[in-house]
């Protein structure tokens, strides 16, 4: 950038880091332990007391803290994060403990107090835990607690997994009515390729799409303890603009920078409006569990008029998924056109397709005169 154009950019960053009221970190297992897997006090104690700086200028924050998974292996004696769930699992279950009272003795230190807040993907998809997710932390932040979130690895299984939790902390940005997202990595910026190789540099602002053109990201270090890496947080960088949320992306070591709004890392600029989160979870990080043909009707209704699917537009069920699930709803020629939590079980619906939704409640009762997805819960592709 020239001088000028970084001029703007440092003052961008500082009114949107300062001015915010609520602000959502995120920090990788990478950035808190060592290569060995242990949680490392310094690097623990040195975000906290970034974060407890925020906290006393007036702002409230919201921690998403990877780590537990990689916190377990040392007293498990495990050299690498394991490949197996349940393995993964039992290091989660020893690591989070450990994780946390790192994180509340730390911030004892300053007086504050401490809230794990472990999650699934039901609480941001399914509407009554979305709405008691909300709940627990309106109330945690109105008594001045700092909510440390986390994956609940424990007992999440491959199918109801977030995946990483740099997506995770983007619509936690978003659940919460965050006024910025802070991604703190292992480098100190999206680059233009490789950081380590010779004539890359740092992008200092992606106000558009077009500001991403030809970069190469990369994925998971060489440490092997995370499940992210910089495609992750692009992504997540996607989901929380595109609702309206600024993020700013640093390392770690530059976290009390970066939350005084000094020019550091990549801000990523809103480009979007505030949405349903489980509509961000269904566009940005899910896949269809199975999928509904539609005939071409069903499309424009749904594509063009943004209306619910009922069974009459529905030619074919494919899969095998259950009431709850994201399912695809492809055109005839099998593209896929939306993304939606499904009414019915897979089971349940070749013997109410093509028929109307007076034509069902009168033969089969009123549960079956509900959309098969209402537009509420339905995304377009």
């Amino acid at each position: 950038m020239t001088g000028e154009a970084t001029t703007v950019a440092e003052s961008l960053l500082r009114d949107q880091v300062l001015e915010a009221r609520r602000i959502v970190v995120k920090v990788g297992s990478s950035s808190l332990t060592t290569a060995a897997g242990g949680i490392d006090p310094d690097r623990v104690r040195s975000l906290v007391d970034a974060v407890a700086a925020v906290r006393e200028r007036g702002s409230e924050v919201v921690l998403v803290s990877s780590g537990a998974i990689a916190a377990g292996l040392a007293p498990l004696g495990l050299k690498r994060r394991p490949r197996g769930l349940a393995a993964q699992q039992a290091a989660a279950s020893v690591g989070q403990g450990l994780l946390v009272h790192r994180y509340t003795e730390e911030l004892a230190r300053h007086e504050i107090t401490a809230g794990q807040v472990l999650l699934t993907l039901d609480d941001v998809t399914r509407r009554s835990h979305y709405r008691n997710a909300h709940q627990t932390f309106t109330k945690l932040l109105e008594l001045g607690v700092l909510p440390i979130v986390n994956e609940n690895d424990t007992v999440a299984t491959t199918e109801i997994r977030f995946g990483d939790n740099d997506r995770l902390a983007a619509l936690v940005a978003h659940l919460v009515h965050a006024d910025l997202l802070v991604l703190l990595s292992d480098v100190d910026g999206l680059y233009d390729g490789p950081p380590h190789r010779a004539g890359t540099r740092r992008i200092d602002e992606v106000v558009s799409d077009a500001d991403l053109a030809g970069v190469t990201v990369g994925t998971t270090g060489a440490a092997g303890v995370g499940t992210g890496g910089m495609a992750t947080k692009v992504e997540a960088a996607a989901i929380a603009t595109g609702a309206g949320i600024p993020v700013v992306l640093t390392s770690a070591a530059e976290a009390g920078e970066a939350l005084r709004g000094a020019a550091t890392g990549t801000l990523f600029h809103a480009t979007g409006r505030r949405r349903p989160t489980r509509l961000l979870w269904l566009r940005h990080a899910t896949d269809g569990k199975g999928a509904v043909r539609l005939d071409a009707g069903a499309v424009r209704a749904v594509v063009e008029r943004r209306a619910s699917l009922l069974a009459a537009g529905i030619t074919d069920v494919i899969g095998d998924f259950t009431a709850g699930d994201p399912i695809d709803l492809v055109d005839p020629d099998g593209a896929a056109v939306a993304r939606g939590l499904v009414n019915f079980d897979a089971a349940e619906l070749p013997s109410l397709l093509g028929r109307s939704s007076k034509e069902l409640k009168r033969e089969l009762g009123a549960a079956y005169e509900r959309e098969v997805v209402h537009r509420d819960d339905l995304v377009l592709l």
